[in-house]
């Protein structure tokens, strides 16, 4: 095994464990949560963050991938380009916070939440603290030292606990996630500038800033239709149903990505850096590239698939009866949203590493024309229409990467598909045994028994398969010793 292999497995390793333990962590905290605050909250949250999450695009720039992507010379360049960024950075947020401020009661009634609108105001205090967190972490996974974020992470776990929670008793009221979300940020900040060697100085080219906004101005716009696929959904929800409809929905599919975030935000990351290191090497990116698809699928298949097996339970777990309404959005996303990761978050990292963000662009441009008017129509129908349209909408987007990536640098999704035979083979069986389980209508108890059975059987059947004892067991182990 050679550096670059070591290297790539021990951070993906730090990646994985930083990600884990938050995932597992902010469930809990977002259980104790969803019962102590009602689902109208989460509806005034999910308008405020639809306003938070438009700014901090802009707040960004672009620049993060830049800094992971771009190749410099020698570390005084980096350190200038980050410089760069950074003041960037200052001065867009403290105007975007300015503006905002200015307009906050015209905004907060647009998105939803109106009379909220110093809520809105006063979560825009998160907007500067963001543009430094985004610039200190990208350096970081320039360096791919993912053991570094993997500590500072673990630095924020307390805060929903130590903050939010007790907050959120006291008040009853939205305040409580909103303090929650600013002092978790801080916490952040102040972690980051500690351990990092760079400090902000006075240096700054207007030349250069040219340069960077020419690849950043392609992954901001790029960001800019993630975030309309993402929230384009809830602003017309929000016209649509009710604050409670509202809460719910955004809220189920929010739990889901916290869990399929344990394997999209430990190894899109790593694979983003690894790839970009690797983008002159055609025949090394690919076979990256089919590795990670390969490994990651493992555990995203049949996770995706126990979800939408198991919907019921998991919602009755996570967010307890009165969210019950959410059951199959959460099912249905959770199964989309596991294979979306293979094949939207890594095709999209594909073409940032190999310099394509104009491409991100129009793929992301032809989802909504898509998804948008797709969401209207179900919302309309019913919120269990919405349910399923909403997440099998996303199947457009997996097409058009596939195909797009395989167009241009020959990489081939079916080649992806058959090194994950034996998965699939593996969750076929396991789900045949979850769905017989349900349909016996066992106590919570026996349903939780029968997942840790399924898990058995999954593994059981997929070291079957002489190439997954072969491929798969050696870097386990190279994993548990790094």
């Amino acid at each position: 095994m050679n550096l670059s292999e070591k290297t790539i497995i021990k951070a993906t390793k730090w990646s994985f464990l930083g990600e884990i333990i938050a995932k597992l962590a902010a469930p809990v905290s977002s259980m104790i949560l969803a019962r102590i605050l009602a689902p109208s909250v989460y509806g005034v949250i999910a308008s405020v963050n639809m306003v938070l999450s438009f700014c901090e695009l802009f707040a960004d720039a672009g620049f993060n991938k830049y800094i992971v992507q771009h190749k410099t010379k020698d570390d005084d360049e980096i350190h200038k380009i980050i410089n760069i960024a950074f003041w960037t950075n200052f001065v867009l947020t403290m105007l975007i916070w300015l503006v905002i401020s200015i307009f906050s009661k015209p905004i907060a009634a647009l998105v939803g939440c109106p009379g909220k609108h110093l809520a809105v105001i006063v979560a825009c205090v998160n907007l500067p603290l963001h543009g430094f967190f985004s610039i200190q972490s990208a350096k970081l996974k320039r360096d791919m030292d993912f053991k570094a974020i993997f500590f500072l992470r673990i630095v924020t776990l307390l805060v929903p606990f130590v903050v939010t929670i007790p907050v959120a008793i006291l008040t009853r009221n939205y305040w409580a996630l909103i303090i929650g979300t600013i002092s978790s940020n801080v916490v952040q900040v102040l972690s980051m500038a500690i351990k990092l060697k760079w400090k902000p100085t006075l240096y700054f080219s207007f030349s250069k800033l040219k340069e960077m906004f020419s690849f950043s101005m392609w992954s901001m716009l790029e960001s800019f239709f993630v975030w309309l696929i993402n929230w384009g959904d809830v602003f017309i929800v929000t016209q649509l149903l009710s604050n409670e409809d509202l809460g719910i929905y955004k809220t189920s599919m929010n739990m889901v990505g916290q869990i399929t975030g344990v394997i999209s935000a430990s190894v899109v990351p790593v694979l983003l850096s690894s790839l970009s290191k690797l983008q002159d090497d055609n025949q090394g990116f690919k076979k990256l590239f089919y590795k990670f698809s390969a490994t990651s699928g493992l555990i995203l298949i049949p996770m995706g698939v126990g979800m939408f097996v198991y919907k019921d339970l998991m919602c009755h777990l996570a967010l307890g009866d009165a969210w019950s309404k959410g059951a199959t959005l959460m099912g249905i996303w959770g199964l989309i949203n596991s294979i979306a990761i293979l094949f939207n978050s890594f095709n999209g990292d594909v073409l940032i590493a190999k310099g394509k963000p104009k491409i991100s662009v129009i793929i992301q441009v032809l989802q909504i024309l898509v998804i948008l008017p797709a969401v209207y129509i179900s919302a309309k129908i019913s919120f269990e229409c919405l349910s399923y349209c909403r997440a099998l909408i996303r199947i457009v987007g997996m097409i058009i990467y596939c195909v797009v990536v395989y167009r241009l640098f020959g990489i081939s999704c079916l080649k992806t598909l058959q090194k994950l035979f034996p998965a699939i083979i593996a969750t076929t069986v396991m789900a045949a045994f979850g769905v017989l389980c349900i349909n016996l209508n066992l106590n919570m108890i026996c349903e939780l028994i029968s997942i840790l059975i399924c898990i058995v059987i999954y593994f059981g059947v997929l070291l079957l398969f002489p190439s997954v004892r072969k491929e798969y067991l050696p870097n386990l182990k190279s994993l548990i010793k790094k």
